[in-house]
């Protein structure tokens, strides 16, 4: 599902770059991430990722021993993109589905980060960016994985949690390595999410002018 962008005139906001990007002075989110400025309120991602789309990966019952009981909490797992360049993967709990799920869509848009795409398969140098630019590895708690760039056409090896965060990202075609417990839902996508983060830390020369 796609995300619907707000009416500004009724955000108020209550950091200075959300005032930035209030007053029209911030236009886009790359300005956001080159001067380094932190995003606390999803409101910025609504007005400069319009576009943002939404997909729910994983919906998990969870219990928590308190002095009356046990409490159960729904515990959502969302993960959002562009499909061009911006990814994000976000969780939240609540007593009710809904709720959590909306909680964890908050969590991913302020969890948003650019990935660096490229051509970084020697089988391929078609110089577009279809793949990942080099081999990047991510982790999140017992899972691990690296992705490794591949030709155009191959497609997206990779398991069906992980190839929802690599569309999203805008990523076509890739190779991928997985290790430890893929099951956890939460965990795979936030390894895939870590790796496509960890693009982004270094430069390929082809980035060297951009800059």
């Amino acid at each position: 599902m796609q995300s619907k962008s707000i009416d500004t005139g009724e955000w108020k906001p209550r950091t200075e770059t959300g005032r930035l990007v209030r007053e029209g002075q911030i236009t886009s989110i790359d300005e956001i991430f080159r001067a380094a400025l932190p995003i606390r309120e999803p409101e910025i991602v609504d007005i400069l990722l319009p576009n943002l789309e939404e997909e729910v990966v994983d919906i998990n019952l969870v219990q928590r021993q308190t002095d009356a009981g046990e409490k159960s909490r729904f515990r959502a797992t969302v993960v959002v993109g562009n499909r061009d360049g911006y990814v994000g993967v976000g969780e939240g709990k609540a007593q009710e589905i809904g709720q959590a799920i909306r909680k964890a869509i908050v969590d991913a848009k302020l969890n948003v980060v650019p990935v660096r795409r490229g051509c970084g398969s020697w089988e391929c140098r078609c110089h577009h960016s279809h793949s990942v630019p080099f081999k990047v590895e991510g982790k999140s708690g017992s899972v691990r994985v690296i992705l490794i760039p591949a030709p155009r056409g191959t497609g997206l090896v990779a398991g069906d949690i992980a190839k929802v965060v690599l569309r999203l990202a805008g990523i076509q075609d890739v190779w991928s390595r997985t290790f430890g417990e893929t099951r956890t839902a939460s965990n795979f996508a936030k390894a895939v999410y870590d790796a496509l983060r960890n693009t982004y830390k270094f430069m390929s020369p082809k980035d060297w002018g951009r800059v």
